[in-house]
């Protein structure tokens, strides 16, 4: 029977997490697993459950909720007909093979070497939001045959290792191939779909030490955090896009970019000293 104190000081630090990336996700368009993966590792970690698979649960429940948030987003977004289906279905095959490589390497890792990955690609994102320019270009449309054989699935593939949807790959691949931006955010929502089904699909199946994991948690997916983070992103995210659109949000993505960074930096320092 898991201990009462424990699941209360579970569902505050939970709590507190959702309406976060909830809120930053409404403001800034960023994607929740960027935020969720690290502070389901702080979180996990204080509670005690420090285990050698700790970042493969973070990974599999930042996923699950991705499945609900990037649904939701997608079929609001066609709903005003933003979203690009010719990219979606040409470029979806190739990122459901990379997530379904993504978990395979995932479950073979020690949780050390997914914190070095995460801390590197997360430093790398937060560099491009940082000083990412709207103008950059690599072409005028996105890229096809062997290019996009390669890319479609490298996105799904680190994506999974990062735990986070189509957001934080796919907005800036599309931008720098000139997809307008409310169409890439758009169209990333779906991507989100595509990585995470197959890769909670298979982290379903992956075996946790029952000392090593939180209660409630099937597989290397943790039902109490996609819950009440599924719960409170809902609640807080109409807040986050109000907020945008009463202020100016560059200076706040810049100041969210170093934040990012920061945190990156963090997980790459327990990863390298412990």
């Amino acid at each position: 029977m898991p201990d009462t104190m424990l699941l209360i000081q579970m569902f505050v630090l939970l709590t507190v997490i959702g309406g976060f990336a909830g809120v930053l996700a409404g403001l800034l368009g960023v994607g929740g697993g960027i935020v969720l993966v690290p502070a389901f590792f702080y979180a996990f970690q204080t509670l005690g459950y420090d285990g050698p698979q700790l970042m493969q649960m973070c990974l599999a429940t930042s996923l699950a909720t991705i499945i609900v948030t990037s649904m939701r987003s997608v079929l609001s977004h066609n709903r005003k007909g933003a979203v690009d289906w010719g990219i979606l279905r040409t470029w979806a095959p190739g990122i459901a093979i990379g997530a379904v490589l993504g978990v395979l390497a995932a479950a073979s890792l020690r949780s050390v070497t997914l914190q070095a990955l995460f801390g590197v690609l997360g430093i790398v994102i937060g560099l491009y939001l940082g000083f990412g320019r709207a103008h950059w270009r690599l072409g005028d449309a996105m890229p096809g045959g062997l290019r996009r054989a390669v890319m479609s699935p490298a996105m799904g593939f680190l994506s999974v290792l990062m735990g986070i949807g189509g957001g934080s790959f796919g907005v800036p691949l599309m931008s720098l191939y000139n997809v307008s931006i409310h169409r890439a955010v758009a169209t990333a929502a779906g991507f989100g779909v595509i990585i995470a089904v197959p890769s909670v699909a298979g982290f379903l199946f992956l075996e946790i030490a029952p000392d090593n994991r939180p209660p409630l948690t099937f597989g290397a997916v943790n039902l109490v955090a996609f819950g009440i983070v599924i719960a409170m992103t809902l609640i807080t995210a109409p807040l986050g896009v109000r907020i945008a659109h009463a202020m100016d949000p560059k200076p706040l993505k810049r100041v969210f970019a170093a934040f990012l960074i920061l945190v990156a930096l963090n997980m790459l320092r327990k990863a390298i000293w412990g």
